[in-house]
């Protein structure tokens, strides 16, 4: 099975003081604006990092999800949030961690247990995969 999905950007102007704006093919974002000071300084619009952080987050999740499953587990909450760090290095930028954070609440099993099958979702989430360049850390909060 394949499956393509699409994201798109525009930009126009320089680096600094150009706009752009991004698109999924779901229509969840349509022309959603970002720039040099969405990105950098904090201003209102999205940033590549935070979608990566978005995506990743969301992978992530539903993989544990699945992974419960077969366990015979079902959460009553799983609550990922995904830290991208952006830094400036020689040459440019580049992402240089991700920190995934995760506050779960899975009746039925224990905590040595549960990081157990989150650290398997963690190495096999696509999007993982996808950013296996950058190093990927799990915390846990568990109940």
């Amino acid at each position: 099975m394949q499956i393509n999905r699409t994201g798109s950007a525009h930009w126009a102007g320089g680096f600094k003081d150009g706009r752009g704006a991004i698109t999924t093919q779901s229509g969840a974002l349509k022309e959603y604006p970002y720039g040099y000071a969405s990105r950098f300084e904090g201003v209102p619009g999205t940033n590549p990092e935070e979608l990566i952080g978005a995506a990743h987050s969301g992978c992530f999740t539903m993989a544990l999800s699945a992974i419960l499953g077969e366990a015979g587990l079902t959460a009553t909450s799983l609550q990922t949030t995904a830290k991208v760090t952006l830094e400036s290095v020689e040459g440019g930028f580049a992402i240089t961690a991700i920190n995934l954070n995760l506050v779960a609440s899975v009746p039925g099993t224990d905590e040595a247990t549960f990081k157990g099958l989150a650290a398997k979702a963690k190495a096999g989430c696509p999007v993982s995969k996808a950013l296996a360049a950058v190093p990927i850390t799990l915390d846990i909060t568990f109940s």
